[in-house]
């Protein structure tokens, strides 16, 4: 099956800033993702890149199997929703209907009418006097009347209220679900992320850090407590990913087969996706050195 995104040695820079570094991505179809990192990480740049909004300075970038926006049709198949849900204030809810069945030749108008009646949207109401999650419902809406295979969105609930925020998220999944896409979110909100994707890419220090399904993640890092001389020296074939001592004991999360871990001089606890995110997204501001990030082999 084609990815829904292939990044092979993607960089992008700014004049002396470098945005993106030797990026690599093989994300199966038909998932939630989640992207996370730090701010000036490389995420937007990233999902701009994946809009064909910039064009990469080294590498390529494949979207659904072909670049980014090659075509009309190929842009018509990619919905996205930017960080400030951008809408048009002088124009109605009605009015951005009607300009979406315009612009996009896919537009599903029974469903945008149906989705604006279920949120209460007033279709004579103009955007610029809707709250911030109206707003951003209304940016959802557009976006998914296209009947997308691919929902791209860029921080779209990082001003929402926690009732707005739950509330879009439910209608995210309700669109996914609905149209059988995958989706891109994302944000700096863990809960949100572990809500609603199953897979998850982790960007910071303009690398990719970790990709892959959230369950195989989960499934191969660990905590392992115990004294500093054990955890120090772990076996070849377990990665350590983050350390810490204290005066009393030392611990570590670590990317390992279970059973290296089960009979060694420590004990050993699951961990959880923000624990996990938080282990990398520090490793990287050390600047250690990381190894690159190896899909699991259902996804080869």
């Amino acid at each position: 099956m084609t990815p829904v995104l292939e990044a092979v040695k993607l960089g992008k820079r700014y004049g002396r800033h470098q945005a993106l570094i030797d990026c690599d991505l093989n994300i199966p179809q038909g998932r939630v993702i989640g992207l996370v990192g730090p701010n000036g990480a490389g995420k937007s740049t990233l999902l701009n890149m994946s809009c064909g909004l910039i064009k990469p300075t080294e590498g390529t970038i494949r979207v659904l199997g072909a670049e980014p926006a090659a075509s009309p049709a190929h842009l018509a198949k990619v919905g996205f929703v930017a960080q400030d849900t951008p809408v048009y204030a002088e124009l109605s809810v009605a009015d951005h209907l009607r300009l979406g069945a315009r612009l996009n030749p896919t537009w599903d108008g029974p469903l945008a009418q149906r989705r604006i009646a279920q949120i209460g949207l007033d279709p004579k109401q103009k955007a610029g006097r809707l709250s911030g999650g109206q707003r951003a419902q209304l940016a959802l809406t557009v976006a998914a009347a296209k009947r997308p295979e691919l929902l791209i969105f860029d921080e779209p609930a990082a001003a929402l209220d926690p009732l707005a925020r739950s509330g879009f998220l439910d209608n995210l999944m309700e669109f996914v679900t609905d149209l059988g896409a995958s989706a891109i979110l994302s944000s700096h909100a863990m809960s949100d992320v572990e809500r609603v994707c199953d897979y998850l890419v982790v960007l910071a220090d303009h690398r990719i850090q970790l990709a892959g399904d959230v369950s195989d993640l989960l499934a191969s890092h660990f905590r392992i407590t115990g004294s500093r001389q054990n955890i120090t020296q772990l076996p070849v074939a377990v990665e350590a990913v983050r350390v810490e001592h204290t005066l009393r004991e030392s611990s570590a999360i670590v990317r390992a087969d279970d059973g290296l871990l089960s009979a060694g001089p420590w004990s050993v606890d699951a961990v959880d996706l923000e624990e996990l995110v938080l282990a990398y997204m520090t490793r990287a501001n050390e600047g250690v050195a990381q190894p690159t990030p190896m899909p699991t082999e259902a996804h080869r």
